[in-house]
């Protein structure tokens, strides 16, 4: 891993830290829990500072953690309620330790119906809603567990758990998230695969995750972000030097600090010639913008070549300082004609952004299809670029030069021929096989895009800029990512360090509108500068 990526354990990965902590250093397991569970006590004074806590608890070393946390805020003073999803004596090891270990009332275990009437009592249906775990229902039903308490603690499931919850558990789920308290979830929330992210049933929404020595690869990638809440990661005193090689890391700002500068000897053609390659009849805002971009990120010199019907809309438009090169098309569409004219303007080598605004004639494709395989320079290939390699994806692993693919998911589903809500359900797993199959670095778009490179490594961003929530922001990107590539950076590093520049400038952009939503895309372009500065010095750690 680079050094401006903060390594994210899988649960395999996870597993083997664990081994070798207890195994090979000497450190107690039960160590280990009691300082998880303190972690996730904090975490609790920290969301609600006063009032009951109801811990829910599974059978594994994910449930332990809740006990301790329920024991270390029992003996701080809170009134705290465990129950369980399955039978209490079923816990093992280092848990059952520590539920020998629990002061006071022991833990309640539910049956599926049971963990029915905790959700109806948060609606108003059986049970007590009124708080506090209060008296029994008229029909003699046990207090209402969830609907009284100020925070919920999931641990329920753990960093192992894969697949889709099942009878109590799913039950206990369900209840979870119908209840008004806020949630803090040990290690990761129940039901979210820890490794990929991936939620295939029941999954607790969690206000806050508390994780323990390395955040997971599912806190961060839909749709497991969006369950996890808060990420904090905390210490549990897992030694230095852990034999842990992560294949996944989250893009820090130090990857900024890789960006090229000019110096006094520098030139346009030293700082990086970039050839926009798109633009079609009513779609002309779209290479303007990444050539745009381009420029703001620090190319040299860019040259949009687009249809010739076009090109006095768009060099009309500007910006002033972008050149514009006329390619043959018919009807407002580039054709493979303009293939030579491309061809020889990339001869000063640099960087390609192919495919913004191109739009989806036969010719188009065609021409998008024959410069992707020719054009000897490193080339960042989007929009109906991608498009024209929908079933075909295969064929850019032909390519010699830097590649870089940056599909939104429902390009990536056209490319690999899969529903684009296949692809959300396991958005990792999607832009790894694609980035094996094009032999290319893929950077699949979102909140938490996924930079993944053809080995498998992936790196991920923190995400956190809805301002880019808005048409042409795609563009922007391009532009950017074809900047840096141009610049001399390496396709995995040059996507990286786009995705944090470009989320970066979102955020700088909302700051200086004073609202996300009133941001658009030459909004984004114009904050890229101050944005590049930001990440000057630093430390990579955000």
């Amino acid at each position: 891993m680079p050094d401006w990526l903060t390594p994210l354990l899988d649960a395999e990965q996870m597993r083997a830290v664990d081994r070798w902590a207890i195994d090979e250093q000497g450190i107690a397991g039960l160590a280990l829990m009691e300082r998880a569970g303190a972690g996730v006590a904090r975490a609790v004074e920290r969301l609600a500072a006063d009032g009951p806590v109801t811990v829910v608890c599974g059978k594994g070393n994910n449930g332990g953690d809740g006990l301790v946390a329920a024991r270390l805020l029992r003996e701080a003073g809170r009134q705290v309620s465990v129950v369980c999803a399955a039978p209490p004596q079923e816990l093992a090891g280092d848990a059952r330790a520590n539920l020998e270990r629990l002061p006071g009332e022991p833990p309640r275990r539910l049956d599926g119906e049971q963990w029915a009437r905790e959700q109806a009592a948060t609606t108003g249906g059986a049970g007590d809603a009124s708080g506090g775990g209060g008296a029994s229902g008229a029909d003699g039903a046990e207090p209402a567990l969830l609907a009284g308490a100020a925070v919920i603690v999931d641990a329920l499931l753990g960093t192992g758990f894969q697949g889709e919850p099942h009878g109590p558990v799913a039950a206990a789920i369900e209840a979870i998230n119908r209840a008004p308290a806020g949630v803090v979830s040990v290690d990761v929330p129940s039901g979210v695969d820890a490794s990929s992210g991936a939620v295939h049933g029941a999954a607790v929404r969690a206000s806050a995750t508390v994780t323990f020595h390395a955040a997971k690869p599912g806190l961060w990638i839909r749709p497991g972000k969006a369950h996890a809440g808060a990420v904090e990661t905390i210490d549990i005193g897992i030694p230095r030097g852990a034999p842990a090689h992560a294949g996944a890391g989250l893009i820090e700002p130090a990857v900024l600090a890789l960006l090229a500068r000019r110096g006094p000897g520098s030139t346009k053609f030293a700082s990086g010639h970039v050839l926009v390659v798109g633009g079609s009849r009513g779609l002309t805002g779209a290479p303007r913008m990444a050539s745009h971009a381009s420029m703001r990120a620090g190319a040299g010199y860019v040259t949009a070549c687009v249809p010739a019907s076009q090109q006095p809309i768009l060099a009309g438009a500007g910006p002033p300082e972008m050149m514009t090169r006329a390619l043959p098309d018919e009807d407002g569409a580039l054709t493979v004609a303009g293939r030579q004219v491309v061809l020889e303007a990339a001869g000063r080598g640099g960087g390609r952004a192919l495919g913004p605004g191109l739009g989806r004639s036969e010719g188009s494709f065609a021409l998008a299809r024959a410069l992707a395989l020719e054009a000897p320079v490193a080339m960042v290939l989007d929009a109906d670029g991608l498009n024209a390699h929908a079933g075909r994806l295969g064929e850019l692993a032909a390519r010699q030069e830097p590649t870089v693919l940056t599909p939104h998911a429902g390009e990536l589903a056209r490319l690999l021929e899969r529903d684009s809500a296949e692809i959300e359900r396991e958005r990792l797993r999607h832009a790894r096989a694609a980035a094996e199959r094009a032999g290319a670095v893929v950077a699949l778009k979102g909140d938490d895009t996924i930079v993944a490179e053809p080995s498998g490594r992936v790196a991920i961003s923190r995400g956190g800029s809805p301002a880019l929530a808005t048409a042409g922001t795609g563009d922007v990107l391009t532009g950017v990512i074809a900047a840096l590539l141009a610049q001399g950076l390496d396709a995995f590093t040059a996507a990286a360090a786009g995705v944090c520049l470009h989320a970066a400038a979102g955020r700088e952009a909302a700051r200086r509108q004073g609202a996300a939503e009133g941001v658009i895309a030459s909004d984004v372009i114009a904050a890229l500068p101050a944005a590049r500065l930001a990440g000057d010095g630093a430390d990579g750690r955000a």
